[in-house]
């Protein structure tokens, strides 16, 4: 297996350099300045351009502060926030959670009803059964299918989920919270709201599959690469806008290899399975959070449902490769994607997406408490 991080770092700056040959760095008064952060499992990369090199540094240690504070309270298989959570729900105790957790926790109840449940970050135990909670690849042999049907038959939704205020409880004590699969395009959103309140005003972040842009690199737009599923390479470039995220989801990154069958990481909610049929998912949105959850919901909805999963979630820029190579793209998206070595792998189908579609609704959060009635003097 060949880790998504590095290739993507490859294309970013390969991409960057192409435009330097061209004569930007004439352009370029101010070098960039880059740091590398460890977080979610992977590299971070943050790169500011434009800004004197003492202040992006000391941008980029706020940054890193803050996501290090995140890394810590949102992971759900090491102590912290999210783990004490966890532990109160299957206890059937409410819990209290900082602002930041709760509002990440209503998005993802959010998304994932938009999603019709495709993503569920409440399937923490089925995660853990796979293995795929670790920071390392599991090894061994997949489930016993009694240990997955008997996950699967107590129903651990998001939408289990009430949230008053900061009080955190839920309906089914089966609920395990794991955000893995939208907690980088969350953090980014964070990180780049963090680098704009500094003062910066144009940057990447690149987090393993996640790319976010603040501005522009000069007088051009930051261009990265999605990468080619099946080989080392890329299938296409996106010169991406200012404020636009592109996150990416594969089940070439993360997987369980036994008796010769790959297992990818994102499971199927539905079935506690692995799923297949497709191979990477690519969208394109100004929300990095909802980029990063669809592309997790559009590969468990397969190669019929996506379209109608995309349009209800409200992502319109997606790009969608199956096992036997078809790539298959909205009209949005296809109109972004620019060639890179010569041309595109091969024939890019075009898919609409279908009209009048709408999210089913989502159960509202409880009504606030009454204020206490004032005591009376005596």
């Amino acid at each position: 297996m060949i880790p998504r991080r590095p290739l993507l770092r490859l294309a970013l700056v390969v991409l960057v350099a192409a435009g330097l040959v061209a004569g930007v760095r004439a352009l370029r008064p101010v070098p960039d300045t880059r740091e590398t952060l460890y977080l979610f499992g992977t590299l971070v990369e943050v790169e500011i351009h434009g800004t004197p090199e003492a202040e992006a540094r000391a941008a980029i240690a706020d940054v890193g502060a803050h996501l290090q504070t995140i890394h810590r309270d949102w992971h759900a298989w090491r102590p912290g926030l999210l783990e004490d959570l966890n532990a109160a729900i299957a206890a059937g105790r409410p819990f209290t959670v900082d602002d930041a957790l709760a509002r990440v926790l209503r998005q993802g109840r959010d998304l994932s009803c938009a999603s019709g449940g495709l993503f569920d970050p409440a399937i923490g135990a089925l995660v853990e059964a796979w293995g795929f909670h670790a920071d390392t690849p599991p090894e061994g042999d997949p489930p016993p299918a009694a240990t997955i049907a008997a996950l699967v038959a107590r129903h651990p939704r998001m939408t289990d989920l009430r949230i008053d205020g900061n009080v955190v409880r839920s309906t089914n004590p089966a609920v395990q919270l794991d955000l893995g699969a939208y907690a980088k395009g969350a953090a980014l959103d964070l990180a780049a709201a963090d680098l704009r309140a500094a003062g910066v005003s144009d940057a990447v972040l690149n987090a393993g599959g996640g790319v976010q842009v603040i501005g522009q690199h000069g007088a051009r737009p930051w261009r990265v690469a999605i990468r080619d599923p099946f080989q080392w390479g890329v299938v296409a470039a996106l010169s991406l806008r200012p404020g636009e995220a592109l996150h990416t989801s594969g089940n070439y990154e993360r997987f369980l290899e036994a008796g010769g069958v790959r297992f990818s990481h994102i499971l199927d909610p539905r079935k506690g399975q692995p799923v297949q049929g497709i191979v990477s998912v690519s969208v394109l949105d100004t929300n990095g959070a909802r980029a990063d959850a669809a592309a997790t919901a559009l590969g468990v909805a397969g190669a019929q449902d996506w379209p109608a999963v995309a349009a209800a979630m409200g992502v319109g820029a997606v790009l969608v490769i199956s096992d036997d190579g078809t790539m298959r793209a909205t009209p949005a998206m296809r109109a972004r994607l620019e060639p890179v070595s010569g041309g595109f792998p091969g024939p890019i189908e075009v898919m609409p997406l279908p009209e009048g579609v709408s999210p089913p609704a989502c159960p509202p959060d409880p009504a606030p408490a009454p204020a206490p009635a004032p005591t009376p003097s005596p």
